[in-house]
């Protein structure tokens, strides 16, 4: 594709014409146009494959049941492109690192094994067998089990997912760092420590009967578009939408439908928020205190006339503890330090609060922005504090609702990929299979690299994902990847995690979820779990590209095989039958009884929810209180350091996570380049800046590493002042490895300490 690079404010609607003319202009240049029209008709459909992109519910309505990024993720897999033996002979792997990560998977599919040659710095074709004893090698050569890491990308079925933890476990590691780990790490820990699930707590038609639904931080128009049609229907039905985002994003103000013909062809569109508050990045704990502190006034002052207070009182008392402490806090904090903090008046957040007051079933949901910083945990906590007052859980239309990013990285959780993997999951494990698993906790991702730049680990299997552009501090992480004595990748394309290799390095060529899987006994489907708990099964149709492309789940069943042979385990009697890995999940997770018959079930099954159902799997069986304290600095580690700017780091429109499908970014006006820096535009004029040139970006950190990226574009855009916005992988140098979340280990990549600085070219251009 050829863009034309220009900064040109967006002033339709989100979806709508503008996502129908995207999306045909994917398919189209897929170079397999009807085929992949038949694909999006299948897409989240009984019988049909999962979205390879978002973890949002199928509502199983809709004729049509996908969306503009959707159908982008099943173009950009189902391609005809593909890159052979040829390539790699033409291409050495230091001409390729010079090359953008657009470039890269624009070239199309993998097709057959590769290995490495450091000699002449060029990947050339392995055979199967030779891959997988290679591989074996260097597992046996390991002096002890945990000097293996075993990173997995959010898209992996729940077969492979179950397959590969079975695997690392029987090696004798619970070395697991995977995407959740850099995204939604704080969800799972809040709501644990909070409701002893680390689930949200409601299904997708809880959004029919919501009378408010309060979304932090988080931009559905690009990351998951099918939940603006869950928000536009129940905007349209009179909920109130209340919206709390660092950006004005256009998704979340108007949205058309492009399933609508009339919305399509005309300019009527739905209205989504009613309101829309911006936060300074990381004051959403701030911004939802004082919603409480209002909220905790009027219910004291009612209390004292004589009337019923606000909070639910019933519900605080049978299914909670620590609410005493938590409206102690509340008390202690002022609004001097909430104002300060969130970046919201008073005013403002006693407008939100009353919004919540008048609605008798409320959701709130979030995503990245509230996860990715030092005190997310916390945050993630007060949210659910604010619901636990009012009852807000058990009952339709109620309840807490984290929005997760890939399409199964829920289901890995589900399935135990989990560094820290609690005692009932090992004794299951090891009472059926007979064996002992390892007990102690295993590295995080953040963890694991640390690991690597020690020289700990021999040994990185990558089940999907890209983790050289995914994972913080970019120069770091590669040098720890390229630290390793074997690194494999379990990959469908070619990307920048290929580029860095260790001493040995491996390219695995995988099956897509567009693809029939066809093993020894016939062909295969997988499943995945959406964000509402549902367990969708999801078989491909199309002809894979290559007969030496093999799916995930035979890949590490091949690989098991190879390092552990048939010991407990037949691991390829599995991959042939993928019914045989169903049954043993049934025998080893809860929620899975009957596995194979429930996925005969249209729409898939639900899993359930104990929160839900409020029985609470906490210490004394009760909802947990948090009586956090905010934060007194986003940046404690640099005391006194004075921060010009914190940055964040997003996807564009044209962007799955590591994923460039283009270099557009059309809501944000966006065309044709990706290094761009947003800014609000008074805080560009104070500097005595235009918009157009460029800056250079840099951290202020406390270890002595420069870290800065040059020749960004200045964007003027509607954000509070202090705070800057631009794109990742690109900003990915930027984060500090060291800056994570407390409790969850998620690098604060919502939450950079930065200053800016005009370009040296920009320079010599003023002084002459």
């Amino acid at each position: 594709m050829k863009f034309k690079s220009q900064i040109k404010p967006y002033q339709a609607a989100a979806g709508g014409w503008g996502s129908l003319e995207a999306t045909t202009r994917f398919v189209i240049d897929s170079k397999q146009a009807l085929k992949n029209m038949r694909n999006l008709m299948r897409m989240n459909k009984a019988k049909g494959f999962d979205c390879p992109g978002c973890a949002w519910g199928d509502d199983n309505k809709s004729t049509f049941s996908f969306c503009e990024n959707g159908a982008k993720a099943v173009t950009w897999e189902a391609t005809r492109r593909f890159v052979d033996a040829e390539f790699f002979a033409a291409h050495s792997v230091s001409k390729l690192y010079q090359q953008s990560d657009y470039f890269l998977e624009y070239q199309g599919r993998l097709t057959e094994p590769l290995r490495y040659n450091r000699l002449t710095d060029h990947y050339e074709p392995i055979s199967w067998d030779n891959a997988f004893s290679l591989i074996a090698q260097h597992i046996h050569a390991m002096d002890n089990p945990n000097q293996m890491e075993l990173y997995t990308s959010g898209r992996a079925s729940n077969e492979a997912s179950w397959l590969y933890q079975l695997f690392g476990r029987m090696v004798g590691t619970n070395n697991f760092p995977d995407c959740s780990n850099m995204c939604h790490e704080a969800s799972g820990s809040g709501l644990k420590r909070s409701i002893g699930v680390g689930k949200g707590t409601i299904r997708l038609d809880d959004f029919d009967y919501a009378d408010a639904i309060f979304v932090f931080g988080q931009n559905p128009g690009t990351n998951h578009p099918r939940m603006l049609h869950s928000l536009r229907h129940a905007a349209d039905r009179g909920a109130k939408i209340v919206t709390f985002n660092t950006l004005r994003e256009r998704g979340l103000e108007r949205f058309a439908d492009p399933q609508k013909p009339l919305e399509v062809v005309t300019s009527k569109a739905g209205t989504i928020s009613s309101t829309y508050y911006q936060p300074n990045l990381g004051g959403d704990m701030a911004a939802v205190r004082g919603m409480v502190k209002a909220l905790a006034e009027t219910h004291r002052a009612r209390i004292a006339a004589g009337e019923k207070g606000l909070f639910d009182e019933a519900f605080i008392n049978a299914a909670t503890q620590g609410v005493n402490d938590y409206l102690a806090a509340v008390d202690a904090t002022s609004w001097e330090q909430i104002e300060q903090q969130s970046g919201l008046s008073e005013q403002q957040l006693r407008e939100a609060a009353a919004i919540y007051q008048s609605a008798d079933r409320v959701i709130c949901t979030w995503a990245m922005g509230i996860t990715q910083h030092k005190h997310s945990v916390d945050t993630v906590r007060e949210i659910v504090n604010l619901q636990l007052l009012f009852g807000q859980l058990g009952k339709k239309g109620a309840g807490l609702c984290p929005v997760r990013g890939h399409s199964n990285v829920q289901g890995n959780r589900t399935m135990g990929i989990d560094e820290k993997p609690s005692q009932a999951f090992l004794d299951a494990m090891a009472k059926h299979f007979d064996f002992e698993p390892p007990r102690e906790p295993g590295h995080n991702t953040v963890e694991a690299l640390e690991a690597m730049l020690r020289d700990e680990i021999k040994v990185l299997i990558a089940l999907g994902g890209n983790l050289a552009a995914a994972a913080p501090d970019s120069p770091r992480t590669e040098e720890a990847m390229q630290r390793c004595g074997l690194t494999v990748h379990i990959s469908t394309k070619l990307n920048r995690s290929h580029l860095v290799p260790g001493q040995e390095s491996l390219i695995l060529p995988t099956l897509g979820r567009t693809e029939q899987d066809m093993q020894a006994t016939g062909s295969q489907f997988i499943t995945v779990e959406d964000s509402f708990s549902m367990v969708h099964a999801s078989e491909g149709v199309g002809k894979p590209l290559a007969d030496t492309q093999r799916s995930e789940t035979a890949i590490v069943a091949g690989i098991a095989n190879a390092v552990l042979s048939s010991f407990k385990v037949d691991w390829l009697a599995l991959a042939a039958d993928y019914n045989k890995i169903r049954d043993h999940i049934a025998a080893t997770i809860p929620g899975f009884t009957d596995f194979n018959k429930k996925c005969e079930q249209p729409g898939g099954f639900y899993l359930g929810n104990a929160a839900a159902e409020l029985r609470f799997n906490t210490p004394g069986g009760k909802a947990h209180f948090s009586a956090a304290a905010l934060p007194t600095s986003l940046f404690p580690q640099l005391g006194d350091v004075k921060v010009p700017f914190t940055l964040q780091s997003l996807r564009s429109h044209d962007q799955y996570n590591t994923t460039i499908y283009g270099l557009d970014d059309r809501y944000r006006g966006v065309y044709g380049q990706r290094e761009v820096l947003f800014i609000n535009p008074e805080d560009m004029s104070e500097l005595g800046y235009e918009a157009g040139q460029n800056v250079d970006i840099e951290t202020l950190w406390n270890d002595g590493i420069t870290r800065r990226v040059n020749g960004f574009k200045l964007v003027p855009y509607n954000i509070p002042r202090g705070n800057l916005a631009a794109y990742y992988p690109e900003t990915n140098p930027l984060v500090p490895l060291s800056s994570f979340g407390d409790g969850s280990g998620t690098p604060t990549s919502k939450s950079v300490p930065v200053k800016i600085s005009l370009s040296a070219e920009v320079v010599t251009q003023r002084i002459a």
